[in-house]
């Protein structure tokens, strides 16, 4: 693995990032860099959905970026969607654009996924003491985290920046006393939530990553500074951007153009950050979310998934009967391995999904046991499982939601990057593995066979099984009435 390239594509609310590295002694070595500024979430109305003029500027640096992809294995490239894309109500039109596009799929990630893997990309990248506070201001929103070595211990993301905060405070274009301080005020009442935990956390050490803080950082070196960043200097910079009046007009030493309109915005919430976490100063970390997600997308190549601790964490958290798990876990991955060819289920995507959902089927047991597979669901859902993206978690919930009693199909949504076939057929296996584990007991189940033809699923069972199993013979007649109902065959041939 030495050799590979990975490939790195964060898709931001202002900019769209490309990293290529390979890792080398377990560090990555950076080969090449591409960024463009596309200003997504300035092409973003009242109502949440970007205009198109914001779309083609995406999509024409993603046609950069397609053709430094082709010397990359497609295996080895992940591509990322960030705020604006998470929030936009048309996002999934840009989406599917994009992925034609680039032949590749794109992963929307949550904001407390984004602030994980910020903090892999700094901790993996920055020389560190003791615990630390990490901020990310990014064009849509601010992540921060607390965490030591490579564990974070608090994370969150809240909705300011540079290109939101720009529009809803400075678009009359004055650098003015009163939008700083209407901007200063509303960092600050975002912040709220989350200020006692993290000032009670206490940190040693404060880093800032992005092009927000990276600005500011040169923006106080041209102005004579060490490199620091304070609230007295930012302060001075507030007072200086006033000074100039209109943010076009900006015209400070080591301000680019490309940041001139998000400046001001920016050194408010940077102003609330530091007032409200009581920060004193803070250095500019090179790495951030780019890193992060190579660092882990090289673990996950050396089978360090942080997928499988955060299911086992889960697991933990919800005391759930692990034999139990196992037992349906085990069964399910093996009718998986006899039926993927026939059914053509990518074995990458679909057999890991298959065996989280088979370990985590029962977690809706803390609420009670009518609708298990609903309140499974609903928890798998709405949990914070890092490592995961939106698409993976709701297809772990989707699995989960059908894995047990009559299928209501009109519940079922398709999700971006997943084949529905394939979905479908990993839930049959699933509910097969369930119903054959009704009771709850080690070895009792004979050697299986399996055969598929289409939608036509045949189980091959021993007669003398079946005269000794009658209550799970029945469970397996029930499912043939279910699938029944939805144009499958379940054919039990006993020998």
């Amino acid at each position: 693995m030495p050799n590979n390239m990975l490939a790195a594509i964060d898709l931001g609310s202002n900019s769209f990032h490309m990293m290529v590295a390979r890792v080398v002694d377990g560090r990555l070595q950076v080969v090449d860099r591409l960024k463009e500024r596309v200003r997504l979430a300035e092409g973003m109305d009242e109502y949440k959905n970007l205009s198109e003029e914001a779309m083609k500027r995406g999509l024409d640096c993603l046609a950069l970026f397609a053709e430094r992809m082709q010397s990359i294995h497609p295996d080895d490239i992940r591509i990322t969607g960030t705020y604006t894309l998470r929030v936009a109500h048309n996002a999934q039109h840009f989406i599917e654009r994009a992925k034609q596009l680039l032949g590749h799929p794109i992963e929307i990630i949550s904001g407390l996924e984004e602030a994980r893997l910020i903090y892999q990309g700094v901790s993996h990248t920055q020389h560190t003491q003791g615990r630390m506070l990490v901020i990310d201001i990014g064009g849509g929103s601010t992540e921060l985290i607390i965490g030591e070595k490579y564990l974070p211990m608090a994370l969150t993301s809240r909705k300011m920046g540079c290109v939101t905060f720009s529009k809803q405070f400075f678009s009359n274009g004055k650098a003015s006393e009163k939008n700083f301080n209407a901007a200063i005020f509303e960092a600050l009442h975002q912040l709220e939530p989350i200020l006692t935990q993290f000032t009670t956390l206490h940190w040693h050490q404060c880093l800032g990553s992005s092009g927000t803080i990276k600005t500011v950082k040169e923006l106080l070196l041209a102005a004579g500074g060490d490199g620091q960043i304070t609230l007295a200097g930012l302060e001075h910079l507030k007072q200086q951007i006033i000074q100039q009046k209109y943010i076009t007009e900006l015209d400070l030493p080591g301000l680019t153009d490309d940041r001139r309109p998000v400046i001001a915005a920016g050194v408010a919430i940077m102003i609330a950050l530091f007032q409200g976490l009581g920060i004193e100063h803070m250095e500019y970390s090179d790495g951030a979310l780019r890193e992060g997600i190579l660092y882990e997308f090289a673990s996950r190549q050396e089978q360090h998934d942080i997928r499988e601790q955060t299911a086992k964490g889960l697991a933990d958290m919800y005391h759930l009967d692990t034999h139990q798990a196992s037992r349906v876990k085990t069964t399910a991955l093996s009718l998986f391995d006899l039926v993927a060819t026939d059914w053509q289920l990518p074995p990458d995507q679909m057999r890991p999904l298959l065996s989280w959902a088979a370990a985590l089927h029962e977690v809706g047991l803390v609420i009670n046991f009518s609708a298990i597979q609903r309140h499974s669901s609903y928890i798998l859902q709405n949990s914070d499982l890092p490592g995961f993206n939106q698409e993976e978690q709701q297809a772990l919930a989707t699995l989960v939601r059908f894995h047990r009693k009559a299928i209501k199909a009109y519940e079922f949504s398709p999700i971006p990057n997943y084949d529905d076939h394939a979905l479908w057929r990993c839930i049959r296996l699933l509910r097969i593995a369930v119903a054959l584990h009704h009771r709850r007991m080690d070895e009792i189940l004979p050697h299986i066979g399996i055969r598929v033809i289409g939608d036509t699923m045949t189980l091959v069972l021993p007669h003398r099984w079946t005269e000794n199993n009658k209550l799970l013979m029945q469970n397996l007649e029930r499912e043939q009435k279910y699938m029944k109902a939805m144009l499958w065959e379940l054919v039990l041939e006993v020998v």
